[in-house]
């Protein structure tokens, strides 16, 4: 593995750390009740494409041609608008377990659409990486699962938003691998979440104007500070290095993290206990994201097949 294998590595990991610390910090600005999923999500749009407009002043300007700001606009429609949106709805509809269930999807989904756009080989390694992560995470979730709580209460229709929600960040991972790579992160983040926001501004202006902000507590705001710097502009700041560096299968492996860090943090805020089946989970999730890693890319592929040719021929 070269070092710039092991930056984009260490750019998605590091990313999905801070999304896997913005579930039990979202939940409690919820549960609070002064502000709505729909008003939090816009606070995180608006939020951070002001933070990337901030950042891109003190770098060197970057012009971005017409067409591609074009597909900037879908790009932020199926990395961020289709993905936030959709899946916030769904956990609305569904219980926590099975949105998070549905997550696990993203890698395979990923890796079918790599393979019917990029060319992606589907290989032995790649289907046994997916697998093995998938079961670590779908361990630590289901261990984490209380039956018999209206928390529990499943709906087919969230479920089937949330679905959608990962095809749309899959789509996105998949689809928009060069794009990313022609610009900076700062660049490509600021366009993306200005374009978010823009969508998003229509439909909960009155649900934001209608809140009596003399009563939020302090502690909110500082979550929603944590929330739009730390789990969105640094997180999105790292999402397009790891997208332009790794395998779209690659880079979705690590969506298996979010769940290992907010059950760290359950257990560190006393809401959960660490045991062996997290411990077998967790490495579980990372053994399934090294045999990814090892399996062949398209150019391996090529260059194996090529190779094996020649040597036929003599």
């Amino acid at each position: 593995m070269n070092l710039k294998h092991l930056k984009g590595h260490g750019a998605m990991l590091s990313a999905n750390i801070l999304f896997g610390g913005m579930a039990p910090v979202s939940k409690s600005v919820l549960m609070s009740g002064n502000v709505n999923a729909l008003s939090l999500t816009t606070f995180r749009m608006l939020g951070a494409a002001l933070l990337f407009w901030l950042a891109s002043f003190f770098l060197r300007a970057e012009h971005v041609n017409h067409k591609d700001l074009m597909k900037l606009f879908f790009a932020a429609l199926f990395g961020i608008v289709l993905n936030q949106g959709p899946f916030i709805w769904g956990v609305s509809m569904t219980s926590p377990i099975d949105a998070s269930i549905v997550a696990t999807t993203t890698p395979i989904i990923a890796m079918v659409i790599a393979a019917l756009y990029l060319k992606e080989p589907i290989t032995g390694k790649k289907v046994l990486g997916i697998f093995v992560g998938a079961t670590g995470a779908l361990l630590l979730i289901l261990g984490s699962q209380h039956s018999g709580t209206s928390a529990n209460q499943s709906n087919v229709w969230g479920d089937l938003l949330c679905l959608f929600a990962q095809f749309s960040f899959s789509f996105y991972i998949v689809v928009f691998k060069d794009l990313v790579g022609r610009y900076s992160p700062i660049t490509i983040m600021k366009w993306m979440f200005t374009y978010s926001a823009i969508c998003y501004i229509p439909f909960s202006y009155s649900s934001i104007a209608s809140i009596d902000f003399a009563t939020v507590p302090l502690s909110a705001f500082w979550q929603v500070g944590y929330i739009v710097f730390c789990s969105t502009f640094l997180a999105y700041l790292l999402i397009p290095v790891g997208q332009h560096l790794l395998r779209p299968t690659v880079a979705c492996m690590y969506n298996y993290v979010q769940p290992i860090i907010a059950s760290l943090i359950a257990v560190l805020w006393g809401m959960d206990t660490f045991g062996l089946m997290k411990g077998l989970a967790i490495a579980l999730v990372f053994l399934g994201v090294f045999i990814v890693t090892q399996s062949r890319s398209k150019a391996d592929m090529d260059a194996y097949l090529a190779q094996k040719e020649g040597r036929s021929s003599k």
